[in-house]
């Protein structure tokens, strides 16, 4: 792939973090960096007056990216992106500089077809990168969608993409160590069907579900699913119901407080490996003062935070 510049591009977009872990990748071979934290719509979101959006309007409170996350292999020189975010500008650059890459990324695995998840492939363009033949990994319905639809499909008739077909539960070894497996979860399957991957990394393993619907829903048990791996990264969108001035059933993602109650008698070794990601500019949890948030860091309950380093 030729080398490329890259353009700096802010996105604004969708009523609002003590930083623990490591943030240098210099001693890891393998690791997920965390390249944005918020939900599709960003934060600040769009429109949004309340004190939590004015705060950063303002410069005192710092923005967000929209959730997204990065995997290095540094021995075979590989990286990869899960979700293409519309902050996929600067956070491109974020896993340039972490892998010490100066192309663009091996691989681009989608989770679903929400707007956060999916419109950066924008920037691989003629208007922006002019990419060449990116592997984009997605599930068929996913796959479909981008095929059939401009200006999406204008990315495969110039080459800028690679689109590749994933099926569930069903692994792609990107190296001899690193390996990665979509799985279906049930959410608001408009245009796509959605999953969350599993990351198997030579030490270590990760689980990656940023959107979800009830935790019920799912035919699986997510108890059981984080205590197989050692992090996992779970959707935290909303803290608690009431959140926001409509009818939440209308936008079902596992309030953080289900998901801590689902937890609560589980050891500390397994309660710390939830590390929540994906937040709503109105979900308390994105200020590292809130209280409710501080009293479940003590029960060993995680924030993930730009640029957290896990090693794999």
């Amino acid at each position: 792939m030729k080398k490329y510049g890259f353009l700096l591009v802010i996105f604004i977009s969708f009523g609002c973090s003590e930083k623990k872990g490591p943030t240098s990748s210099e001693s890891y071979d393998q690791f997920i960096q965390i390249l944005g934290i918020a939900q599709d719509a960003g934060y600040p979101q769009i429109a949004c007056e309340k004190e939590c959006c004015a705060a950063v309007f303002k410069g005192t409170r710092p923005s967000e990216k929209v959730s997204s996350i990065g995997v290095v292999d540094a021995l075979s020189n590989q990286s990869y992106l899960f979700d293409a975010t519309p902050d996929l500008t600067q956070q491109l650059h974020l896993l340039m500089t972490a892998s010490a890459k100066q192309t663009g990324p091996d691989g681009i695995f989608l989770t679903h077809a929400h707007i956060g998840h999916y419109t950066g492939l924008m920037y691989l363009g003629r208007e922006s990168l002019g990419a060449s033949n990116i592997p984009v990994y997605a599930m068929p319905r996913m796959h479909s969608f981008i095929e059939s639809n401009g200006p999406w499909s204008q990315l495969i008739t110039l080459k800028n993409i690679q689109l590749k077909k994933i099926k569930q539960d069903s692994t792609l070894s990107l190296n001899s160590t690193l390996k990665v497996t979509p799985f279906l979860v049930p959410h608001r399957d408009e245009f796509s069907e959605t999953v969350g991957y599993t990351i198997n990394g030579k030490n270590k393993t990760a689980l990656f579900i940023p959107d979800i619907d009830k935790w019920h829903k799912w035919e699986r048990n997510i108890v059981e699913e984080v205590k197989k791996v050692d992090y996992a990264l779970l959707d935290a969108t909303f803290f608690k119901n009431g959140e926001i001035p409509r009818d939440m059933s209308e936008v079902p993602h596992p309030f953080i407080e289900e998901t801590v109650a689902l937890f609560k008698d589980e050891p500390l070794e397994v309660r710390s490996k939830i590390i929540f990601i994906h937040f709503n500019h109105s979900n308390p949890a994105l200020n590292a003062e809130n209280v409710e948030r501080i009293g479940l860091e003590r029960q060993g309950f995680r924030f993930a935070f730009e640029g957290m380093i896990l090693p794999l």
